[in-house]
């Protein structure tokens, strides 16, 4: 069976409804420096989309009529010899208010129904705690069996290793449940990284996962929350600093100045035990560096997930891509779906 862990989902009637449209629109955070519009794709019959700019000027995210009718999402599944999908919110987690997560709680959880339980949802929740979104949480939990819920890796420019999540947080640990942080298109501190359109769109969430990543396991995260397993999509930014730079041994000679903070190992351990990637998307990472990311993270630490609908054929080509690795028969399959299966209890 293959999996893929990330697919994307949005209502298609935002499209359809203004009054949906102009609450979605209208939640866009300009303190934050993100700005949304609907507009027209150019070159189609009235066909819609919604463009997310930050800063004003510089798109980030789309998302366009039609990419998510279930009939088309379950045919590019067959296309793809893809069995099962994992369905996300594409980056607008970062400011959707308690309301517009529950409508789109509900309606990835009809999806899933209608789609005969090859469609998964995670549960989106603004993670705060308040009671209001605790009971959401659990209502996502107990109600609709979502086992594992989706957070951005930053909500404005307060990273989650903060204090104000904590108490959300500790009810994801006592439920049980295990966090996918979607990557956001730029890190907190963005203003180097919006001249180029693929700095900004590519470099820059790879940026944002990396900086997430070092703060959860540096802080005491998973101290206060040893239950917890966090998946981070695109290989975590940049697999290979986080899993050797950023834990340096203790030097064998004594120096004058110690330059890295290093400890017993309780730090690495950490990473390992309690954090997961998901390679959000095979064919943009290419051949050599996703076996390199085998090498470095284990293939029981990386699931497969395409982005779908970013680029369509990152689906339909994307397990194909994955058997031509060359790594084991054995490692293909925990990261084609033994992981999303273990970590998201599909």
């Amino acid at each position: 069976m293959v999996i893929d862990a990330n697919m994307y989902w949005i209502p298609e009637s935002i499209f359809t409804d203004d009054a949906l449209m102009e609450k979605f629109l209208g939640e866009v955070p300009a303190e934050y420096g993100w700005h949304g519009r609907c507009e027209e794709v150019p070159g189609t019959d009235g066909k819609k989309q919604v463009v997310l700019e930050k800063p004003e000027g510089s798109p980030n995210l789309n998302y366009v009529q039609g990419d998510y009718v279930l009939s088309g999402m379950l045919a590019d599944l067959d296309d793809a010899g893809v069995e099962k999908a994992v369905l996300k919110v594409p980056g607008c987690h970062e400011w959707m208010s308690l309301e517009m997560c529950h409508l789109f709680n509900d309606g990835m959880y009809e999806y899933g129904q209608k789609s005969g339980g090859r469609l998964i949802p995670l549960a989106v929740v603004p993670p705060y705690g308040t009671p209001d979104s605790i009971a959401e949480l659990r209502r996502c939990h107990d109600e609709l069996g979502m086992n594992a819920v989706q957070v951005s890796a930053h909500y404005g420019d307060t990273y989650l290793d903060d204090e104000r999540f904590s108490a959300f947080f500790d009810v994801v640990n006592d439920l049980g449940m295990n966090v996918y942080v979607h990557h956001t298109p730029i890190p907190a501190e963005y203003n180097s990284f919006c001249a180029y359109n693929n700095v900004r769109r590519s470099y820059g969430r790879c940026v944002d996962q990396g900086l997430a990543v070092g703060r959860e396991v540096f802080s005491d995260f998973f101290v206060k929350h040893p239950n917890i397993k966090m998946v981070h999509s695109m290989l975590g930014g940049g697999f290979f600093a986080i899993a050797s730079m950023m834990f340096p041994q203790q030097a064998k000679k004594t120096e004058a100045v110690s330059r890295f903070k290093s400890d017993s190992g309780e730090t690495a351990q950490r990473f390992r035990e309690h954090i997961y990637f998901e390679m959000s998307h095979a064919q943009p990472w290419g051949k050599v560096q996703l076996e390199c990311a085998v090498k470095v993270l284990g293939a029981d630490h990386i699931i497969f997930g395409t982005s779908y609908p970013v680029r369509k054929e990152w689906l339909t080509g994307g397990p194909s891509f994955v058997q031509e690795l060359d790594i084991s028969e054995e490692e293909k399959e925990v990261i084609l779906s033994e992981n999303a299966e273990k970590i998201y209890r599909i």
